[in-house]
């Protein structure tokens, strides 16, 4: 019974994943976040990608 309960008390205190674990889950609420927003984001970056265009027309024009 007491090395079931070093065990576990060893386990409760190892650290070694929990940096790739954080990462895995910061990752997955990013990806989460894409997904739902997909349709926001793909208008917003067309939005964006159209003023830059229009103003690659008016670099040349003399005011």
């Amino acid at each position: 019974m007491a090395n079931v309960k070093s065990f576990f008390a060893r386990l409760w205190k190892d650290e070694s994943g929990q940096g790739t674990a954080e990462y895995v889950l910061l990752i997955a609420i990013v990806v989460g976040l894409v997904i739902m927003f997909k349709s926001k984001i793909v208008t917003l970056i067309k939005g964006k990608t159209e003023e830059i265009g229009a103003g690659f027309g008016e670099v040349g024009v003399d005011k």
